[in-house]
């Protein structure tokens, strides 16, 4: 008889173990700031220092903002675009060096079915500019797939000027309020329970979502 271990008997069958997938964390570097961005940021914190119970109304406190920005000086504007610069170099450094997985869009599809009930993720500036633009590019080229029209925003958001991305870096902040505030709810279990989508929805979801990711590409270009 062969009394070696079976792990040494050439005719042993050794068992198949499957070791877990690692999960992949994405840690792409947080999207750089404009200098008027770092403006509505810093009246946010003063005001809610003040006032740490008062309700503000985004809308009217954005408007209060833009018609500040507007009187100040370049010297008083100065510090803020400071930390713009401060904030592209360190931005760009960490790109260099990034080197991120892209999910698949099934696996995408897993994570948003995880929790339906969370709080619809914040969008950037340039995810409001694309709301607005994709249309008129879409209409005037209607053969472009998602890439070209995504590479176009891209260009337009690159050569749009400071006044008018003003707009859309106000709705960027109330949004990012609005995230915070709901996200802070939801994790006290205060937020209301959202209904399931249907496949389709989930479907129409991914696609808008698959434009996005390409846009923001571009913009990083």
């Amino acid at each position: 008889a062969d009394d070696r271990p079976c792990c040494l008997n050439s005719n042993a069958t050794l068992p198949f173990v499957t070791m877990p997938r690692a999960k992949l964390v994405d840690t792409k570097p947080r999207g750089r700031m404009s200098a008027y961005a770092f403006f509505v940021q810093t009246c946010r914190e003063e005001h809610k220092k003040k006032h740490p119970d008062e309700n503000v109304i985004f809308s009217e406190f954005s408007r209060k903002c833009a018609d500040r920005w507007k009187t100040m000086t370049d010297k008083e504007k100065q510090r803020f675009h400071d930390m713009a610069e401060k904030d592209k170099t360190r931005y760009d450094t960490e790109m260099q060096g990034y080197r991120g997985p892209r999910q698949s869009r099934s696996s995408r599809k897993r994570r948003n079915r995880k929790d339906p009930n969370a709080p619809k993720r914040a969008l950037s500036a340039f995810f409001w500019f694309s709301n607005d633009e994709r249309p008129k590019v879409r209409a005037s080229n209607p053969d472009m797939g998602v890439g070209e029209v995504a590479k176009q925003l891209g260009a337009a958001w690159s050569n749009t000027p400071q006044e008018v991305r003003n707009k859309y870096e106000i709705m960027a902040e109330n949004d990012k309020a609005r995230y915070e505030k709901e996200m802070k709810a939801f994790k006290e279990g205060n937020f209301g329970a959202k209904k399931l989508k249907t496949t389709e929805d989930e479907d129409d979801d991914e696609d808008s979502e698959s434009e996005e990711e390409e846009e923001e590409e571009d913009e990083d270009e």
